[in-house]
């Protein structure tokens, strides 16, 4: 690997460190609260355009990681490829599930809202009754099954920075949770673990 090449994955690396960054300061509430001041009576489009950054941004990275001169890991096999496609297949069917009872028409934003004012019913059904972050899970085995499938540095540093945020993510997304529903979050915080389900006895 040439020193270009490693500046590049290093600007990946950062890509995904400003986009976990700007997910978490845009999604607080005193963020909000200062662009509800700004935009007055707009910010109910706020979502649409955050949904719009984001994805224009994980288009960009993704772009960025396909035009980088691959640097493999290991030599896909026939079992690494199969593993990595069952692993992303799952995600997706977990992802997919999780959205059931979710408007998925208020969650991109194309239905205008004031999400300040308009509190949503919390979920604790389905994949919900399992881990408090499924979309999480899902996105995880999405990302993993991915770096097997193409089991090169790219896909590596998408897995690692994912891994890396998580914690943070969630717990400034709780943090958040718990202001908007205070206790029956808290219970749900106590009897539901984050992204592991519990073996049932």
């Amino acid at each position: 690997m040439d020193i270009r090449n490693f500046m590049e994955y290093i600007i990946l690396a950062f890509g995904w460190i400003v986009f976990y960054a700007s997910h978490t300061f845009l999604a607080s509430l005193n963020i909000k609260r200062k662009f509800k001041l700004w935009m007055k009576d707009s910010y109910k489009w706020y979502r649409l355009i955050y949904s719009l950054y984001a994805t224009l941004f994980l288009l960009g990275l993704f772009v960025f990681a396909g035009i980088i001169s691959p640097y493999w890991l290991f030599n896909p096999a026939e079992g690494s490829t199969y593993l990595g496609f069952m692993l992303a297949t799952f995600g997706t069917i977990v992802m997919v599930k999780s959205m059931k009872g979710i408007s998925k028409g208020r969650f991109i934003g194309l239905y205008p809202h004031d999400d300040l004012i308009e509190k949503e019913d919390l979920i604790m059904e389905g994949w919900y009754k399992q881990m408090r972050h499924p979309l999480y899970a899902g996105l995880i085995l999405i990302f993993l099954g991915f770096f097997f499938y193409v089991p090169n540095l790219s896909s590596l540093i998408h897995l690692l920075a994912l891994l890396f945020y998580l914690p943070f993510g969630i717990y400034y997304e709780e943090k958040k949770l718990l202001l908007i529903y205070g206790e029956a979050y808290a219970n749900y915080q106590k009897n539901v673990p984050p992204l592991i389900p519990r073996l049932k006895k």
